[in-house]
């Protein structure tokens, strides 16, 4: 049996934990530099905010209802989400954390475990030793785990947040029940072709030709299909490292000078590295971007973007730099207003199957360096900084409706009135 266990409206819920004056209100949490909707409560959704909506946009519907707006709070939110995942594996050895607010769970040798107290049970300890709720779903794969997942969400108080399918009329109900573009997995492309044909919810999906779905769905729909059929197919997958990382931010502030983009792309340089170097890679490919403010329309619009590639596979700040500020004299123009710009780094390879070259290689100082430099930044707090950067720091991020790190900073945490 599998669990998918979902973090409800995670970041919203983040927010309430050391705010309970937030609960039953609207909230909305900001991307970066407080640009556009991330994440809402269940309040702002029946108030039709839209995901990814710009905050601006919706001004006067967050002053008629009284709407929270939370600039997003990573730190706080990756340290609930690892207090959450701490808690699970309490319930099972095997877990696979699928993303910051959901995990699945398999119970291998649980027969004789009753699945309504350990989803009481679960919601229980997440709820009391973290304050985030959570919904969970069991089935016998990880696809119907999903399904499970969702109408446990969709009817909380007849679920009690948790919710088995155990049987085969559970199965078909659940299936009947779910619309094909709600099934994990199918994209939208997919959904249409599907709703082509007249297959319009995921039990109709499990009623096709196996030869029928891996001609036209490939090998990897008919693994889903299979899954949703009760035959557990979709395994737990091992965490494998990034294919692409990147590192990008819309400016506080347009630019229109190269100097000031050369600090921003040198600062996502050294970012991309770090995380490059935080799972052993390196990288061959690097793309560079700048884009000025499509908001603007009176201002005149500009899209630059180049790859690059390093003739050695690196993790060397120095020369994904290099590379990067090369990039950058290509593609900057004078005159226009910028207002994003990004690294991506790509053709990423790990240290033990990187392919060397004969003329041209990493400085071996280099390799020896930077896990210093990593591990002297991790302690201190990003004291040591690299000549491109701007050592005041001048472009931190935009967060004016920003939380305290309650859990990460001593100087932040919750003061309690005593007497």
């Amino acid at each position: 049996m599998y669990a998918l266990v979902d973090c409800n409206n995670f970041y919203a819920s983040c927010e309430r934990v050391f705010r309970p004056n937030l609960r039953n209100r609207p909230i909305v949490v900001l991307s970066n530099n407080d640009g556009c909707v991330v994440a809402r409560s269940n309040e702002s959704k029946a108030l039709g905010v839209k995901m990814g909506v710009p905050i601006f946009q919706i001004n006067d519907l967050v002053n008629l209802h009284n709407i929270v707006v939370c600039s997003s709070n990573y730190t706080l939110y990756g340290d609930l989400s690892n207090r959450v995942m701490s808690l699970l594996k309490n319930f099972s050895p095997d877990i696979e954390i699928y993303s910051i607010d959901e995990a699945f769970l398999k119970f291998e040798g649980f027969d004789y475990f009753d699945y309504n107290t350990i989803g009481l049970e679960m919601h229980r300890m997440v709820k009391k030793g973290v304050g985030i709720p959570i919904s969970i779903g069991f089935a016998p794969t990880k696809a119907l785990a999903k399904v499970a997942n969702k109408i446990a969400k969709k009817f909380p108080a007849r679920t009690q947040n948790y919710y088995i399918i155990d049987s085969e009329e559970k199965r078909i109900k659940a299936l009947k029940w779910t619309d094909i573009q709600d099934v994990w997995g199918i994209g939208r492309q997919f959904a249409k072709r599907l709703q082509s044909i007249g297959v319009h919810n995921a039990y109709q999906f499990t009623q096709l030709n196996d030869a029928y779905v891996r001609k036209y769905f490939t090998v990897v729909g008919l693994r889903l299909k299979k899954d949703l059929e009760g035959e557990p197919t979709i395994g737990f997958e091992d965490v494998k490292p990034k294919q692409g990382i990147a590192t990008t931010r819309s400016f506080d502030n347009m630019m229109q000078t190269k100097d000031e983009l050369r600090e921003r792309i040198a600062t996502f340089a050294t970012l991309g590295a770090e995380k490059l170097r935080s799972q052993n890679s390196h990288c061959e490919l690097i793309n560079v971007f700048i884009y000025t403010n499509r908001f603007k329309s009176e201002l005149p619009q500009y899209h630059g973007f180049k790859t690059v590639k390093i003739p050695f596979p690196t993790s060397s700040t120095f020369e994904i730099n290099k590379y990067a500020q090369k990039a950058l004299d290509e593609i900057f123009i004078t005159g226009y207003h910028y207002k994003k710009a990004g690294v991506i780094l790509m053709g990423i390879s790990q240290d033990e199957t990187k392919q060397l070259s004969m003329f041209e290689y990493e400085n071996p100082k280099h390799k020896i360096l930077m896990p210093v430099l990593d591990k002297m930044n991790l302690k201190l707090g990003d004291k040591v900084k690299f000549g491109g950067m701007d050592l005041k720091r001048k472009w931190k991020m935009k967060q004016e409706f920003k939380s305290a790190s309650y859990t990460t900073n001593l100087n932040e945490i919750i003061k309690v009135n005593s007497k």
